[in-house]
C-alpha cells in the first residue's frame, strides 16, 4: 500500500493548526519528561505561545433598525452591547467599562467612594459604574460588562 502524505495549505486555518500541533507536542514531551526522569526544569518552557485575539473597537455613532446610537445599547438585549459597522451588519461585541460613554472613577455612590465597577445597588447582579463622580446627584450609569 502507498501513503501519500497530502500538504494542506490554507492560511486561514494555519496559525490555529500550528497552536493545536504545539499543544499536542508539549504534552508529549511533558509524558517523556515523566516517563524517562528527564531534567522537570524545562516543563515552565515548553508551554505554546498564548493566543491573543484583538477585541474590536465599537463604532460610535452607528445606525441599528435605522436609530442612530452613540453609546452602547441593550435592545433585544440583556447586556449592553455595540455595532462594530456604522451600519449594523450583524458583527457586534458585548460593551465593558472601557467604552463610551467612559465610567468615572472615583465616584460618589451612597457615603461611599467606588474605586472600580460595582454589582452594589444593581438588583440583577451585574456590574455598573458611574458616568459622572456623582451618581447620588447625576443618577447617569451604564452596565460595566456581562462577564462580571
Amino acid at each position: 500500500m502507498y501513503n501519500e502524505v497530502v500538504y494542506f495549505d490554507d492560511s486561514k486555518y494555519s496559525g490555529v493548526r500550528q497552536l493545536e500541533v504545539m499543544r499536542h507536542l508539549v504534552s508529549w514531551v511533558s509524558l517523556a519528561v515523566c516517563m524517562y526522569g528527564l531534567n522537570a526544569d524545562l516543563i515552565p518552557y515548553l508551554r505554546p505561545p498564548m493566543e491573543e485575539f484583538p477585541v474590536p473597537n465599537c463604532t460610535f455613532p452607528f445606525i441599528y433598525n435605522e436609530v442612530t446610537y452613540h453609546s452602547c445599547i441593550s435592545v433585544h438585549s440583556d447586556y449592553d452591547w455595540c455595532s462594530l459597522d456604522y451600519y449594523f451588519q450583524g458583527r457586534w461585541r458585548y460593551c465593558k467599562a472601557f467604552d463610551p460613554p467612559m465610567c468615572t472613577f472615583p465616584f460618589q455612590f451612597g457615603k461611599k467612594y467606588v474605586y472600580e465597577c460595582t454589582k452594589e445597588g444593581y438588583i440583577l447582579n451585574r456590574s455598573w459604574c458611574s458616568l459622572t463622580d456623582n451618581y447620588n446627584k447625576d443618577k447617569k450609569w451604564k452596565q460595566c460588562s456581562p462577564y462580571k
